[in-house]
């Protein structure tokens, strides 16, 4: 489905780290988070061990806590409902925009609105089950679908009129442009995520993004077994977890923000190829970009293909075919854990379980050839006929 784009430059960073005794917290992680925080224009910049251990961290920096409600999509990697459930929260998923997948904004208002003000209208937003005693309406958790950011002058007016944190999930996202803003940058802290298939790679890793000086402290303590700046060797202040990146990763994320702008644009590059031999096949929508998204930052190339075509079938033809595809994304709240613990059900979200049905994701890197896209879009064409 995608192979990461890694050069000289990435092996030489690695092994001169492997001729050094510092594999952990060393001055390659040091330069990886100045690299990230003065690509992006944050003040701070914190190096974690992947995206899910980042938001993970800026939930715990927020305060929220058991019963805390958090507004959140269902359509995303499930990561970013999961770190809500790590601190006892409760997930409020709303509905996305049909067109990009991001969360709706208009949908954003009027739950804010209504689980601010409590009893009745605030049991419409609630799951069916395991939500306990509701707490307050603490934070929005908006995902940057596929590397297009979502709407955030909308979602920060809102925030402010409720008195709401933004943790903006740009684990897709890297060098995104929302309006001429960089992506991660939005809200009050943002996420993003180098696993090997995304934009950059550190193989496994992420990075938290934010202005605010009290989280990125707390961050950085919770990140390394809960020791506060002035802790003694072996003295934790808090309860924090391994969230290290060690500094062969850092080192490879290093290399990589070097040549961030390079695999950005070769992405692009293949985006347009597929975008042009796919204007050739009925019926297949490619991705909608919005006026409002300056650049985006591909991450995967996610397709709809037309109503009424089965998509687990048109996977098994290209399958056949040598070409390998996935469905991206099934809904958050119909995953079976989700399911079981808060009693969803197919429906509630629409919105979102039209995209999941629809979507599907062709193979996608920086590395692709023009033959490469071609051949599977001339393959997508013939299943799609012969399904026709």
């Amino acid at each position: 489905m995608s192979s990461p784009d890694l050069g000289e430059a990435e092996r030489q960073a690695v092994a001169a780290v492997l001729r050094t005794p510092r594999l952990s917290m060393g001055p390659q992680e040091k330069a990886f988070e100045r690299a990230v925080a003065e690509y992006v224009g944050a003040r701070h910049a914190i190096a974690v061990s992947s995206g899910t251990a980042g938001l993970h961290l800026c939930v715990r920096a927020a305060g929220i806590g058991e019963g805390d409600l958090v507004i959140t999509t269902p359509f995303s990697f499930v990561a970013s409902a999961n770190v809500l459930l790590y601190e006892r929260a409760t997930p409020i998923f709303v509905d996305v925009d049909p067109h990009t997948g991001n969360i709706d904004p208009l949908t954003v208002e009027e739950a804010a609105r209504d689980l601010s003000r409590g009893a009745q209208a605030a049991r419409e937003w609630l799951p069916r089950k395991g939500a306990g005693k509701p707490g307050p309406l603490k934070a929005l958790l908006p995902v940057d679908v596929f590397g297009q950011p979502a709407d955030y002058d909308a979602l920060r007016a809102i925030a402010a009129r409720w008195r709401l944190v933004i943790i903006e999930d740009s684990c897709e996202a890297i060098g995104a442009l929302y309006k001429g803003r960089q992506a991660g940058t939005l809200g009050d802290a943002g996420v993003f995520a180098f696993y090997p298939n995304k934009q950059m790679t550190t193989g496994e890793g992420g990075v938290v993004v934010t202005d605010r000086d009290d989280w990125a402290e707390m961050i950085r303590a919770l990140r390394n077994q809960g020791r506060a700046p002035g802790d003694d060797w072996l003295e934790h202040t808090y309860l924090g977890y391994n969230y290290r990146l060690d500094e062969l990763s850092a080192a490879l994320g290093a290399a990589q923000m070097g040549r961030l702008e390079e695999l950005l644009s070769k992405r692009e590059r293949v985006a347009g190829w597929y975008a042009a031999h796919l204007a050739q096949i009925p019926g297949v929508e490619p991705p909608v970009i919005l006026p409002s998204t300056t650049r985006m930052s591909w991450f995967v190339y996610v397709v709809r293909l037309p109503v009424g075509v089965e998509r687990g079938g048109v996977i098994r033809g290209l399958a056949q075919r040598g070409i390998p595809s996935r469905p991206y994304f099934p809904p958050i709240h119909l995953q079976p854990y989700m399911r079981d613990r808060f009693g969803f059900r197919a429906g509630d979200f629409p919105r979102a379980e039209e995209l999941g049905r629809r979507c599907l994701a062709l193979p996608f890197s920086g590395v692709m050839s023009q033959a490469q896209v071609a051949r599977v879009c001339a393959a997508l064409a013939q299943v799609l006929e012969a399904w026709r």
